[in-house]
């Protein structure tokens, strides 16, 4: 893998070379900066003053540039599109194909600009951040916000792409309507819903999402599970390579994991007080059942995380069978009147946590091409499983005994999951597929400049990363070594993090916002599900049933928020905007939530709890699409990986939410509800704080 500086060179078209942004200059620059503060020719001002007027002068040149093809290129469609007038009233088949390679080749300039846009807003965005780093300035921030926020702002031109929605729309109309619709002559404004067999418009409408900043939902839900990627395979024999290292029913078993571990999680919810009742400890003793499988999470992701960089097969057998005993132990700890085996059994289901597992699988083994679905039902399992196991819990109703043990509503649960798990254990002993860990995927992508045409598939692989997202570009390794004028960046810089402490070292002081978010919505998360059965019983007389609809009901919501969210919000408003005002919704929420009358009614329980549950799940959607964009590609790969940093921070969270159930018990279930509401309350208010303070960092 090359750095930025040579990227930038093999990857520009030549008869472009000079309006590209001139990085090396501005590196040398920063470098003589340095120097002449030290030496006391500069001062502080003047540099600023000086690197500001370079860098204006900069994005002058590229965005003059790129108005100037813009114009051409709607110049041509222009021209085009009067041939098309002709066409139709004396059609000629020969001519309509003739005109549609015309468009294509448009298409294809039309992509090559918007590559243009790329390295050149990755320029941008990487000459500050060397600024910044050198100097111990904040300096981006001011930049980006008043340039970005000025009413003549040529940043925008770059950042935001201002008019090549037009061109876009243009392009893509004509060629739509140039396609066989068997004799329908409607626009693609009229049948919306209508296949486009043209791939130049996929490759179009694909440059577009990543343009406005847009997603959908498929992209959206895949980067929940923070799987990400370092950089695209590019050649086919790297897609080859890892066709055969993917093996469909082995991701299906590891998805099926991922769902039952969620079943597992959730399933005893409804029922946790009762049982600890049952075995004369208190109700709010549940907080500690429940998170007794979350506090051995936190040891069993690393070790399972470490384990899967030998093996993925072996780890998930070991993961069936300790779960099948900690469900075990968790049904007979009822007969044996055990409250120590109870717990004992939760924490054998937690040290059977594979989800570290279930997430390296994708990433390492699933085709880049798919990668976003399979990533996306991750997501969907963890959602389903979370429905479920509550759902599931309400039907298990029945009390009957077979000799000495006993089957209720407390030991089913126990028992199901420990069925659950055995047929999983055969069926992923039979069917799954151990991939070939011997063949090692290229990571480097190589796209040499060339006067010719550009070939589509090249254009395509140049355009697989977002504009303004793409983890590489925000974080990658030649921005760690700066210290002469060389392009080469260190090795060390390249590799993965082989401690939590030097994964902790490389997150940003947004990533470490953004980590400090999702333990806030998953710590509110836990204190509503857990406590909702104590809660609903004292306050309202709920059985579980009832606490069991309650909450299939919340998990049900997942899903469709999520769709509205990735199809239709996030399209309307930049992350960070939906980032603050979830937040703030879910902090209304929680005051909502509060018991500050006599009387307590369960449409202010439900309602409060509605507000909360929605708010955190768009949060928690929002926070981890900006956290899968901004953390650094060394996150990417390795045992301490994004997705383990991110799972921690949630399990964490779970934990201290848990223990504060359990805490707060002892004062009373009457003092329960508002006593464990208030640290929901001043972390979520701390988040909003500090996501103001980076705020104009989360671009």
């Amino acid at each position: 893998m090359v750095n930025f500086g040579k990227k930038l060179m093999a990857d520009q078209i030549p008869e472009w070379k000079g309006y590209y942004i001139n990085y090396k200059l501005m590196k040398k620059k920063v470098k003589q900066y340095g120097q002449q503060l030290q030496q006391g020719e500069k001062d502080r001002r003047r540099v600023l003053k000086d690197f500001s007027k370079m860098l204006d002068d900069q994005i002058e040149k590229i965005v003059l540039f790129l108005l100037e093809q813009q114009g051409m290129l709607a110049s041509r469609i222009e021209k085009l599109g009067k041939q098309r007038a002709i066409l139709q009233e004396q059609p000629d088949i020969s001519g309509i194909a003739e005109l549609r390679e015309a468009y294509r080749e448009v298409g294809v300039d039309l992509i090559k600009l918007l590559k243009f846009v790329d390295l050149n807003a990755t320029g941008i965005r990487k000459i500050l951040k060397k600024f910044d780093k050198r100097f111990g300035y904040r300096f981006t921030d001011y930049y980006v916000t008043s340039r970005s926020n000025h009413p003549y702002s040529q940043l925008q031109q770059v950042f935001k792409h201002v008019g090549v929605g037009a061109v876009v729309g243009a392009l893509s109309r004509n060629l739509a309507e140039l396609q066989e619709h068997q004799g329908s002559y409607l626009s693609i404004y009229d049948q919306p819903s209508a296949a486009l067999k043209d791939p130049i418009i996929d490759m179009i409408n694909s440059s577009v999402d990543k343009l406005t900043r847009s997603t959908n939902f498929l992209r959206f839900l895949g980067q929940h599970a923070l799987i990400l990627d370092e950089e695209s395979p590019s050649t086919a024999g790297e897609e080859e390579i890892e066709d055969q290292k993917y093996h469909f029913m082995s991701l299906m078993l590891n998805l099926v994991n991922t769902f039952l571990y969620m079943v597992n999680t959730y399933i005893i919810v409804p029922t946790a007080d009762d049982y600890s009742v049952s075995l004369g400890a208190a109700s709010t003793v549940c907080g500690v059942v429940i998170g007794s499988m979350a506090v051995a999470q936190i040891f069993s992701s690393v070790y399972f995380s470490a384990w899967s960089n030998k093996s993925y097969f072996k780890p998930l057998i070991f993961s069936s069978i300790v779960l099948f005993l900690g469900n075990v132990c968790y049904a007979i700890a009822y007969d044996m009147n055990s409250l120590t085996v109870l717990i004992a059994g939760r924490l054998l289901c937690g040290m059977g946590s594979a989800r570290a597992v279930n997430r390296r699988y994708i990433s390492d083994c699933v085709p880049a091409r798919i990668r976003m679905q399979a990533s996306a039902g991750f997501v969907s399992a963890s959602a389903l499983g979370m429905a479920c196991g509550p759902a599931l819990a309400g039907l298990l109703q029945w009390k009957f005994k077979i000799y000495m043990v006993t089957f209720n509503q407390a030991t089913l649960p126990g028992w199901v999951m420990a069925v659950a798990w055995l047929l999983y254990l055969v069926w992923l002993s039979i069917s799954f597929k151990e991939p070939n860990r011997a063949t090692e995927v290229n990571d480097a992508t190589q796209n040499p400049a060339s006067g010719q045409r550009v070939d589509i598939g090249q254009l395509e692989n140049g355009l697989a990363q977002p504009l303004l997202t793409d983890s590489e570009n925000k974080q990658n390794g030649d921005e760690d070594e700066e210290i002469d004028d060389s392009e080469e960046a260190s090795e060390d810089s390249r590799k993965p993090a082989t401690s939590i402490g030097s994964a902790y070292r490389l997150l940003t002081p947004s990533v470490k916002v953004q980590l400090l978010i999702y333990f806030m919505l998953k710590y509110a998360m836990e204190i509503l599900l857990s406590e909702s059965s104590v809660i609903t019983n004292h306050y309202f007389s709920w059985n579980t049933s009832a606490v069991a609809i309650f909450l299939a009901i919340l998990g049900l919501t997942v899903l469709p928020v999520n769709a509205v969210v990735g199809t239709y919000i996030s399209n309307m408003f930049e992350d960070r905007q939906l980032l603050m005002v979830s937040q703030i919704t879910l902090l209304v929420g929680i005051i909502f939530s509060f018991k500050v009358t006599r009387t307590y009614s369960a449409v202010q329980y439900v309602a409060s709890a509605l507000i909360t549950f929605v708010s955190a799940e768009v949060l928690e959607g929002v926070n981890l699409s900006l956290l899968s964009s901004v953390m650094s590609s060394r996150l990417s790969r390795g045992t301490y990986n994004g997705g383990l940093l991110s799972t921690e921070a949630g399990t964490l969270a779970r934990v201290v939410a848990d223990c504060t159930i359990t805490a707060a018990g002892y004062l009373g279930v009457g003092k329960l509800l508002n006593i464990t509401l208030l640290p929901s309350l001043v972390i979520c208010a701390t988040s909003i704080a500090c996501t103001f303070l980076t705020y104009n960092s989360l671009f």
